[in-house]
Protein backbone atom coordinates (compact mmCIF):
# COMPACT_ATOMS: atom_id res chain seq x y z
CA UNK A 1 0.00 0.00 0.00
CA UNK A 2 0.86 3.86 -0.37
CA UNK A 3 -0.14 6.38 1.82
CA UNK A 4 -0.37 9.86 -0.25
CA UNK A 5 -0.48 12.77 2.12
CA UNK A 6 -0.44 16.34 1.30
CA UNK A 7 0.26 19.24 3.66
CA UNK A 8 -0.78 23.00 3.20
CA UNK A 9 -0.57 26.21 5.14
CA UNK A 10 -2.98 28.58 5.82
CA UNK A 11 -0.21 31.12 6.37
CA UNK A 12 0.94 30.77 2.84
CA UNK A 13 -1.12 30.80 -0.38
CA UNK A 14 0.03 27.83 -3.13
CA UNK A 15 2.38 26.04 -0.50
CA UNK A 16 1.43 22.41 -0.85
CA UNK A 17 3.58 19.38 -0.12
CA UNK A 18 2.93 16.09 -1.14
CA UNK A 19 4.34 12.41 -0.09
CA UNK A 20 3.95 8.53 -0.87
CA UNK A 21 4.82 6.99 2.45
CA UNK A 22 4.38 3.53 3.40
CA UNK A 23 2.45 2.51 5.79
CA UNK A 24 4.99 0.62 8.05
CA UNK A 25 6.81 4.58 7.56
CA UNK A 26 7.45 5.99 11.28
CA UNK A 27 5.94 9.36 12.18
CA UNK A 28 9.46 10.43 12.79
CA UNK A 29 10.33 9.83 8.82
CA UNK A 30 7.52 11.88 7.62
CA UNK A 31 8.77 14.65 10.24
CA UNK A 32 12.54 14.36 8.70
CA UNK A 33 10.45 14.71 5.08
CA UNK A 34 8.60 17.63 6.00
CA UNK A 35 11.55 19.50 7.17
CA UNK A 36 13.71 18.53 4.07
CA UNK A 37 10.33 19.59 1.96
CA UNK A 38 10.64 22.73 3.68
CA UNK A 39 14.22 23.60 4.22
CA UNK A 40 13.84 23.52 7.96
CA UNK A 41 16.49 23.01 10.59
CA UNK A 42 15.49 19.99 13.24
CA UNK A 43 15.83 21.83 16.20
CA UNK A 44 12.59 22.56 17.47
CA UNK A 45 10.50 20.27 19.75
CA UNK A 46 7.80 19.50 16.91
CA UNK A 47 4.37 17.31 17.02
CA UNK A 48 1.77 15.94 14.80
CA UNK A 49 -1.67 16.27 16.34
CA UNK A 50 -4.26 13.92 14.86
CA UNK A 51 -7.61 15.58 14.35
CA UNK A 52 -11.16 15.56 14.09
CA UNK A 53 -12.92 16.69 10.80
CA UNK A 54 -13.23 20.30 12.58
CA UNK A 55 -9.36 20.10 12.70
CA UNK A 56 -9.55 19.90 16.67
CA UNK A 57 -6.64 18.05 17.90
CA UNK A 58 -6.82 14.85 19.51
CA UNK A 59 -3.84 11.69 19.97
CA UNK A 60 -0.80 13.83 20.04
CA UNK A 61 2.85 12.30 18.17
CA UNK A 62 5.36 13.55 20.06
CA UNK A 63 9.32 13.81 18.57
CA UNK A 64 10.39 12.90 21.94
CA UNK A 65 8.79 10.87 25.31
CA UNK A 66 6.44 13.76 27.16
CA UNK A 67 3.73 13.27 29.77
CA UNK A 68 0.45 11.89 28.49
CA UNK A 69 -2.72 13.07 29.42
CA UNK A 70 -5.95 11.21 30.66
CA UNK A 71 -7.23 10.90 27.37
CA UNK A 72 -4.29 9.70 25.04
CA UNK A 73 -1.54 7.47 24.72
CA UNK A 74 2.11 9.04 25.19
CA UNK A 75 3.44 7.73 21.38
CA UNK A 76 6.47 9.31 20.09
CA UNK A 77 7.06 9.53 16.10
CA UNK A 78 9.94 7.22 16.36
CA UNK A 79 8.11 4.70 17.61
CA UNK A 80 4.89 4.78 15.65
CA UNK A 81 4.52 3.74 12.02
CA UNK A 82 1.74 6.23 10.30
CA UNK A 83 -0.46 2.82 10.13
CA UNK A 84 -0.88 2.68 14.14
CA UNK A 85 -2.98 5.97 13.67
CA UNK A 86 -4.05 6.38 9.60
CA UNK A 87 -5.83 3.76 7.62
CA UNK A 88 -8.66 5.32 6.43
CA UNK A 89 -8.07 8.31 3.68
CA UNK A 90 -9.69 11.87 4.54
CA UNK A 91 -7.75 11.80 7.86
CA UNK A 92 -6.76 15.12 9.41
CA UNK A 93 -3.60 15.94 10.78
CA UNK A 94 -1.49 18.85 11.66
CA UNK A 95 2.09 19.10 11.92
CA UNK A 96 3.17 21.73 14.32
CA UNK A 97 6.42 23.10 13.36
CA UNK A 98 6.64 26.40 15.22
CA UNK A 99 5.44 25.30 19.34
CA UNK A 100 6.15 28.80 20.86
CA UNK A 101 3.42 30.34 18.55
CA UNK A 102 1.57 27.25 17.93
CA UNK A 103 1.80 27.32 14.04
CA UNK A 104 1.09 24.06 11.76
CA UNK A 105 0.72 22.55 8.32
CA UNK A 106 -2.34 20.91 7.88
CA UNK A 107 -2.60 17.35 6.65
CA UNK A 108 -4.30 14.62 5.22
CA UNK A 109 -3.93 11.16 4.60
CA UNK A 110 -5.61 12.04 0.51
CA UNK A 111 -5.65 8.23 -0.34
CA UNK A 112 -4.52 5.03 -0.24
CA UNK A 113 -3.48 2.82 -3.19
CA UNK A 114 -2.19 -0.44 -4.25
CA UNK A 115 1.25 -0.69 -4.88
CA UNK A 116 4.65 -0.09 -2.75
CA UNK A 117 6.77 2.46 -1.48
CA UNK A 118 10.17 2.90 1.44
CA UNK A 119 9.66 5.08 3.88
CA UNK A 120 8.45 8.95 2.73
CA UNK A 121 9.10 10.70 -0.50
CA UNK A 122 8.25 13.72 -0.70
CA UNK A 123 6.54 13.94 -4.36
CA UNK A 124 5.28 17.32 -4.92
CA UNK A 125 6.38 21.20 -4.18
CA UNK A 126 4.77 23.34 -4.62
CA UNK A 127 5.35 27.23 -3.29
CA UNK A 128 7.42 28.74 -0.68
CA UNK A 129 7.08 27.29 2.84
CA UNK A 130 6.43 30.12 5.77
CA UNK A 131 9.35 31.40 7.70
CA UNK A 132 9.60 28.76 10.81
CA UNK A 133 9.97 30.61 12.95
CA UNK A 134 7.52 33.53 14.11
CA UNK A 135 9.28 36.30 16.29
CA UNK A 136 7.76 38.76 19.17
CA UNK A 137 8.65 41.62 16.57
CA UNK A 138 5.61 40.43 14.71
CA UNK A 139 3.31 40.92 17.10
CA UNK A 140 4.59 44.38 17.94
CA UNK A 141 3.94 44.86 21.55
CA UNK A 142 3.88 48.79 22.36
CA UNK A 143 6.80 49.96 24.53
CA UNK A 144 6.62 51.39 27.83
CA UNK A 145 5.83 55.05 27.90
CA UNK A 146 4.05 55.12 24.65
CA UNK A 147 1.15 56.49 24.67
CA UNK A 148 -1.22 53.08 25.20
CA UNK A 149 -3.62 52.58 28.26
CA UNK A 150 -1.56 49.58 29.18
CA UNK A 151 0.79 52.08 30.01
CA UNK A 152 -0.65 54.64 31.28
CA UNK A 153 -0.01 55.11 34.95
CA UNK A 154 -3.34 57.37 35.40
CA UNK A 155 -5.50 54.96 33.14
CA UNK A 156 -6.89 52.68 36.39
CA UNK A 157 -7.39 55.90 38.15
CA UNK A 158 -4.52 55.79 40.21
CA UNK A 159 -4.37 59.39 40.79
CA UNK A 160 -7.72 59.78 41.74
CA UNK A 161 -7.45 57.36 44.09
CA UNK A 162 -7.90 58.46 47.91
CA UNK A 163 -7.03 56.05 50.78
CA UNK A 164 -9.56 58.25 53.15
CA UNK A 165 -12.52 56.85 50.34
CA UNK A 166 -12.11 53.52 51.50
CA UNK A 167 -14.81 52.00 53.83
CA UNK A 168 -13.04 50.21 56.48
CA UNK A 169 -16.01 48.73 57.89
CA UNK A 170 -15.86 44.82 57.95
CA UNK A 171 -12.30 45.15 57.58
CA UNK A 172 -11.32 45.81 61.57
CA UNK A 173 -10.96 42.13 62.25
CA UNK A 174 -8.90 40.82 59.65
CA UNK A 175 -5.05 40.93 60.88
CA UNK A 176 -2.10 38.63 59.01
CA UNK A 177 0.14 39.11 61.57
CA UNK A 178 -1.13 36.34 63.76
CA UNK A 179 -1.56 33.60 61.40
CA UNK A 180 -5.41 33.48 61.65
CA UNK A 181 -6.25 33.43 57.85
CA UNK A 182 -4.73 30.12 57.50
Amino acid sequence: MIYKLTFMSEEVDNFKRSFDASPEATFFELHKALLESVGYPDDQMTSFFMCNDRWEKEQEVTLVEMGSSFEYDNMTMESTPLSELMYEPKQRLIYVFDPRFERYFFGSLTAIEEGHVEGVTCVEKKGKAPKQLQTEDAFEMPKAGASDPLFDDDFYGASQYNEEDLDMEGFQDLSFDDGSMF
